[in-house]
């Protein structure tokens, strides 16, 4: 292998260890691993990593995306949340990214987002009912349904560099 190769494949696998580490912080990691292993297979001509490996990426992206939301969903749902508390927990969310980009080096998009959709959700559940205890149950079911949706898109994520890896090395 030349020192060229073997950086090729460093990358490679930084890339792909990223992908399914970033799920910790909301990023989109099995986008990140399908991309990683789209461009290995290209830059490779299909040989190691074929179209089959990719379209069984492709379809375990697109379901740990939804099963993602689901989970989180179902069970901020479970804890009593409205639809006036999701929408506002949306553009709370977008606010705040928008808002702490600038700041924390980067982190300010991710930190944004969690504190802006959860003051959102607070404060249309607050003008919503006028008591704060229900309102902090419904936060804790958003917490506990994001945990949930990251654990389960962690579990897909190392199914994909499973797959990836063995493919690529077999």
């Amino acid at each position: 292998m030349t020192p060229l190769e073997i950086g090729g494949l460093t990358l490679f696998i930084l890339t792909l260890l990223f992908g399914a580490f970033s799920i910790l912080f909301g990023l989109p990691g099995t986008i990140i691993i399908l991309s990683d292993a789209f461009l290995y297979a290209a830059l490779t001509g299909f040989e190691r990593i074929g179209f089959k490996v990719l379209l069984t990426l492709l379809v375990l992206t697109v379901l740990a995306e939804i099963v993602d939301f689901a989970v989180g969903m179902s069970v901020a749902l479970k804890f009593g949340l409205s639809r006036s508390a999701f929408l506002s927990f949306l553009l709370g969310g977008s606010v705040g990214a928008f808002v702490l980009t600038p700041f924390l080096l980067g982190l300010g998009l991710i930190v944004g987002a969690f504190l802006g959709g959860l003051a959102g959700m607070l404060v249309a559940e607050l003008l919503q009912r006028n008591a704060l205890k229900p309102n902090l149950r419904e936060a804790w079911g958003v917490i506990l349904g994001r945990t949930a949706g990251i654990c389960v898109k962690g579990f897909f994520s190392l199914i994909m560099v499973i797959i990836t890896l063995t493919s690529a090395y077999s």
